[in-house]
C-alpha cells in the first residue's frame, strides 16, 4: 500500500514531556512508521515549561483555532517542534496546560482534566483537518484522547480530509479510565445520545476509556496477554464485558524501545560502553554504581535494582516484605522512583539504616536511571498488572537479568528460565506474594553464583530484539486491514 497519513494525537510525549510508558510510545512508534516509509505528525497539548525543560526549540504556526468550552470562547494557538524529523503539533492553552503537573499535583489529579483534554481533543480534530494531505489514521492513546473517535462520528464528520480517517485507540494502562460527573455533558456539549450503558455511561459518570472503545474502528494494548487478560474480573478494571462486547476489534501489540536511544555501547551517562561479546565495561559500570550510590564496591555481591512508580500496581509492598532478609543475605539493592508517601519512608528507613547494601533515590533522574539499568545484575519488577512496561527491555538492553512477575507484557518479553533454558532472559513467578517473588530472587541469585548460565542469561537478554522494528510492522498491518475493510 502507498505511504499512509498517520496521526498520532497523545497527552503526552517524550522527549517534549513525559510522565511514563505513554509518552515513550507516541514518541518512539512514529520515528519507526516514517522509518517504514509513512508520513507521521504527533499532535499534543503545548505544555510550556516542560517543554521548555526539554530543550527542545519550538515555534508558532501562525494558526489560531477558537474553540468553546465551559461558556468561554477560546483561541489555541497551534506551535511546531521537531525532533529528528518528526514534526509534533502543540496546542497552547496556558491556563490549562502551563502548570507544574500534566496532569494533576503530585499523587493528585486536576478537577477540571475532562475540560482540559476535551478542549484538546476538539482542537486536535480541528488541527488534523488542516494537514495538507487527507488523514488515513487517527491513532489515539489512553482516557485523555478517548473521546475523539466519537466526536469524529458525531461532530466532525463533515470535514472532508479527516472524515473517511480510521481510528485506532490504545489502551495503555485500563486502570486510568477518565471517569467524571455527567453534568460536564451538557457544559462542554458531548454528544448525549451517546450516554448509556453501551456508550460512555459508567455508573451515571461519563467514562472517556469507554468511549474509545466503543467508537474506534480498532483497539489495541500494549502486548498480547494484557489483550487477554483485561477480558477477566481480575484486571478487566470492571470493564471486562463492555471489552467482551468489542473483543472482535481488539488485539495486542508489544511495545519496543528506541534502540538508538538506549544502547550501552554508545551512552554518554554510564560509566563504561558494553554490548554483546563485549562485556567488560558492565563490571566497571557496576563497580562506578556502587561507589557512587555509598555501596560497597564488590565484584561479587549480587546487586539488585529497581527502578519504578512506588504504587501498589507495581508490587512495591512485595519489595519491602522481602527487602530486610534480602539486605541480611548479604545482597544489595539500588531503588530509584517515588509515589506513595509510605512506601517511600519505609525505603528511606531501609536505607538509613543499612547505607553500604542499600541506596534510595527519591524521584526520578534519567541520568541514574541509566547508570542503574547499566551496572545492576538483577532487575526487579514484581508487577500485579503490567499492560507492557518499559523497565525490563531497557533491563534486558543493558545486560540486567530481569526478575519479574508473570503478567501482561512482562509475560510476553521475558523469556523465563524455567521453561526455555538456553534462550532465557529471565526468571518469572506467578503469585502476587513476597514468598513467591522471594523463591524467584533465589532461584536468580544460584544462576547468577554460576558464571557459565548467568553468562548465557546475560547475553540472551543484551541480544534480546527490543527495537519497534516488528511492532510498527504490526502497526502498519492493523491500519492497511481497516482501510481496505472501509474501501469494501
Amino acid at each position: 500500500m502507498a505511504e499512509l497519513n498517520i496521526v498520532f494525537i497523545a497527552s503526552e510525549a517524550s522527549p517534549l514531556a513525559k510522565t511514563g510508558g505513554l509518552a515513550d510510545v507516541a514518541g518512539s512508534l512514529p520515528h519507526a512508521l516514517q522509518h517504514l516509509g509513512h508520513k507521521v505528525t504527533v499532535i499534543m497539548p503545548f505544555y510550556r515549561h516542560h517543554i521548555a525543560a526539554s530543550g527542545i526549540a519550538s515555534k508558532e504556526l501562525g494558526i489560531n483555532i477558537e474553540m468553546w468550552a465551559d461558556g468561554i470562547q477560546r483561541h489555541c494557538p497551534l506551535h511546531e517542534a521537531s525532533v529528528d524529523g518528526l514534526s509534533f503539533i502543540l496546542v497552547e492553552q496556558d491556563d490549562f496546560y502551563d502548570r507544574e503537573g500534566i496532569y494533576g499535583p503530585p499523587g493528585g489529579a486536576y478537577e477540571d482534566n475532562l475540560l482540559r483534554y476535551l478542549l484538546f481533543n476538539r482542537v486536535a480534530l480541528e488541527a488534523a483537518a488542516q494537514l495538507e494531505t487527507a488523514v488515513d489514521i487517527l491513532h489515539c492513546h489512553d482516557w485523555q484522547t478517548g473521546m475523539i473517535p466519537l466526536l469524529l462520528k458525531t461532530q466532525y464528520q463533515h470535514h472532508p480530509s479527516i472524515a473517511d480517517a480510521q481510528c485506532v485507540f490504545t489502551i495503555h494502562n485500563l486502570a486510568y479510565q477518565g471517569n467524571f460527573p455527567a453534568d460536564w455533558i451538557h457544559r462542554l456539549g458531548i454528544p448525549s445520545h451517546h450516554f448509556h450503558p453501551g456508550g460512555f455511561e459508567f455508573h451515571q459518570q461519563i467514562n472517556c476509556m469507554k468511549a474509545g472503545i466503543a467508537s474506534a474502528q480498532a483497539i489495541t494494548t500494549v502486548s498480547p496477554s494484557y489483550a487477554e487478560e483485561i477480558l477477566t474480573p481480575e484486571y478487566g478494571c470492571e470493564l471486562q464485558g463492555f471489552l467482551h462486547d468489542h473483543s472482535h476489534k481488539l488485539s495486542g501489540i508489544v511495545n519496543g524501545l528506541d534502540i538508538n536511544d538506549w544502547d550501552p555501547s554508545t551512552d554518554s551517562a554510564i560509566a563504561a560502553h558494553f554490548g554483546p561479546g563485549n562485556t567488560a565495561g558492565k563490571k566497571k559500570c557496576k563497580q562506578a554504581l556502587q561507589e557512587s550510590c555509598g555501596l560497597i564496591v564488590s565484584a561479587d555481591t549480587p546487586l539488585l535494582v529497581l527502578i519504578s512508580r512506588l504504587a501498589d500496581q507495581k508490587g512495591i509492598d512485595l519489595l519491602l516484605a522481602n527487602a530486610a532478609q534480602w539486605i541480611e543475605r548479604g545482597y544489595q539493592l539500588v531503588v530509584l522512583g517515588s509515589g506513595d508517601v509510605h512506601n517511600e519512608h519505609e525505603l528511606h528507613q531501609l536505607a538509613k539504616t543499612n547505607p553500604q547494601q542499600m541506596y534510595f533515590y527519591r524521584g526520578f533522574n534519567e541520568t541514574l536511571a541509566r547508570q542503574i539499568y547499566a551496572g545492576g545484575d538483577i532487575f526487579l519488577m514484581p508487577s500485579r498488572f503490567e499492560p507492557c512496561g518499559l523497565g525490563q527491555l531497557m533491563a534486558m538492553r543493558y545486560g540486567t537479568v530481569p526478575v519479574v512477575r508473570a503478567t501482561g507484557g512482562l509475560k510476553d518479553t521475558v523469556t523465563d528460565y524455567a521453561t526455555h533454558k538456553t534462550k532465557a532472559t529471565g526468571v518469572h513467578f506467578d503469585d502476587a506474594t513476597p514468598e513467591a517473588f522471594d523463591i524467584a530472587l533465589e532461584q536468580a541469585i544460584a544462576l547468577y553464583r554460576n558464571k557459565t548460565v548467568w553468562s548465557r542469561l546475560r547475553s540472551n537478554a543484551l541480544k534480546r530484539d527490543s527495537s519497534w522494528e516488528a511492532s510498527a510492522a504490526d502497526y502498519v498491518s492493523l491500519y492497511e486491514q481497516l482501510l481496505s475493510e472501509a474501501g469494501d
